[in-house]
This record gives C-alpha cells, structure tokens and sequence, in this order.
C-alpha cells in the first residue's frame, strides 16, 4: 500500500490537486489553489472571503473558510458558522450535479441558522439565506444539468443582494 499524504504534524491529508468544486485531480494536474487550514480571521475577514470565493463560483473553498470560523470562534456562534458551511457545501453537492447532497445539507445549514434568523450577526442576512437555501433546495432535483455555482451564489449579506 502507498505511503499517504501527510502534513508536517503526520495527519494524513490529500496533497492532489482540486478543482474548483474541491473535487480530486491527478496530481500532475494544475488545480485551483486551497484555502489554508486553520486560519483564524475576524468575522469581517470570513464573510469577505467567503463572498469572494462564492461569486467565483468556489463554494468548496468558501466552506473551508466557514470551517475555520466555526472551528475558532465562539460557542455562542458555532452554528452560525457550521450552518453557513453547510450551505456551501450544499451549493457544492449541486454544482457537481448530486442533488440529494445538495437538498441535505442545504436543509440541515438552513436548520442550523434557525436560532439566528430574527438577527443579521455580522451584518450577515440569515433570514435570506434560509430562503436562498430552501429554493435552491426545491430547484435541484428537477434539473438536468447542474447549476453553475457562481450563477446561483447566495449573497451573505444584504447590502451585497444585487452584486454591490
């Protein structure tokens, strides 16, 4: 058996390539650069970045960045940010064309936010959201072809609803 991909700490990790959608390449393959793991950034820093990488139609990555959100900040806002995770990977499950992933975890992150959607912690529009969430949700199985993300990204904020 192969040695696995290890970092510097000997945790396995998969050092190939990903696509946009954070799906495995070959490793000679050129792929889209990765989050880094374990950054700790402001809730401005996490919303802006992960808004960055939805409208370039990179929801995988914009997960990542909620992930370490919901890994470092505090309790009281772990399921804000695991919900917002969820989201994207739910919007990642539909871009790759797996419409019950998507309908699951777009159910279960809208579920998460429940106990934020009469606020907008961070300025973000969780009451939009949850909507975005259910439509996508109800959309999906009955198309063909897979959405392209970007086409279809939720905006994290109200002020940026219209591109702004």
């Amino acid at each position: 058996m192969a040695d696995r991909d290890r970092d510097d700490e000997g945790r396995a990790r998969n050092a190939r390539p990903r696509d946009g959608l954070g799906r495995p390449l070959p490793y000679d393959a050129a792929g889209v650069e990765r989050q880094p793991e374990g950054v700790t950034r402001t809730p401005e820093q996490t919303v802006r970045e992960a808004q960055r990488l939805l409208d370039e139609g990179k929801p995988f990555h914009a997960h990542e960045v909620f992930e370490d959100a919901w890994k470092s900040g505090p309790d009281a806002e772990r399921e804000l940010w695991r919900g917002l995770a969820q989201l994207a990977v739910g919007l990642t499950h539909a871009a790759r064309g797996n419409p019950n992933g998507a309908v699951s975890l777009l159910r279960r992150g809208a579920d998460n936010l429940a106990g934020f959607a009469d606020s907008t912690p961070h300025g973000i529009d969780v009451a939009g959201l949850r909507e975005w969430a259910d439509t996508l949700a109800g959309c999906v199985p009955g198309h063909d072809t897979p959405p392209a993300p970007a086409a279809v990204a939720p905006r994290l904020r109200p002020e940026n609803r219209f591109g702004g």
